[in-house]
């Protein structure tokens, strides 16, 4: 049995694992979270941007479960088990701040990357599919029309001068050059909108993790201090 100070760092690592639990539910949920806010523009935006969010939860679960071994271990005083534990925190770590780093740096590209891809799906609007509908849906939750503004729908429609869900009321509207004319239909473009909503939740995957990844560090240290101590303990039996 580990005494003194060591009884009170295996108190602390029980204490932090059990906070750690709810911190692995946390990026659970902030994962699922960005997901479900994603949902609507995957056609748009293709597996790049949820990827960030589905690892999240995959680092969450990960955690989760890391963090019921590290209670075990310390519960049980198993040198064994709590240097695995240590090991495993430091490798989650490294992913958390390669991870957040890579979020923070693909934050600056957002602006390029969204445009592009708004770019090539707006001239496949006319097919239908899940392009039209990934532009349906920003149009009518950013209320905006266009990539810049209203005016580029004109080489992509034939029966009318924007999408119907440029329409700021559907009824009686069509999207004709008479509801443009009359104020009927949003004319500001998505681009800016559509990208600062990206950015945004991008930036939450990057600070989530990152934040988490230095909290971890306590958990790593108390793991290193109680390892030693039950070794040595070991030792001197």
């Amino acid at each position: 049995m580990v005494e003194g100070g060591m009884k009170c760092v295996k108190i602390l690592l029980l204490v932090f694992n059990f906070i750690f639990v709810i911190a692995g539910a946390g990026l659970i949920g902030a994962g699922a979270a960005v997901q479900l806010k994603f949902k609507d523009y995957f056609a748009l935006l293709g597996g790049q941007f949820s990827s960030a969010a589905a690892l999240l939860i995959a680092v969450g679960v990960i955690i989760f479960f890391i963090a019921l071994f590290g209670c075990i271990g310390a519960w049980k005083e198993n040198h064994c088990c709590v240097m695995i534990y240590a090991v495993l925190l430091v490798v989650i770590f490294i992913l958390e701040i390669s991870a957040g780093i890579a979020g923070y740096v693909y934050h600056s590209e957002v602006e390029e990357e969204v445009k592009k891809l708004m770019t090539e799906t707006q001239k496949e609007y006319s097919k239908g599919g899940d392009k039209t509908e990934v532009w349906d849906a920003i149009q009518k939750e950013f209320k905006c029309c266009g990539i810049m503004n209203y005016t580029e729908w004109k080489e992509q429609m034939t029966n009318s001068s924007v999408p119907k869900s440029c329409c700021i009321s559907e009824s009686g509207c069509s999207g004709s050059d008479a509801d443009v004319a009359n104020n009927k239909t949003y004319t500001e473009g998505c681009l800016t909108k559509f990208e600062t909503f990206v950015k945004d939740n991008v930036f939450i995957i990057g600070g989530v993790g990152i934040g988490l990844a230095f909290v971890q560090i306590i958990g790593i240290l108390f793991a290193f201090c109680l390892a030693r101590a039950l070794r040595k303990e070991y030792e001197v039996v």
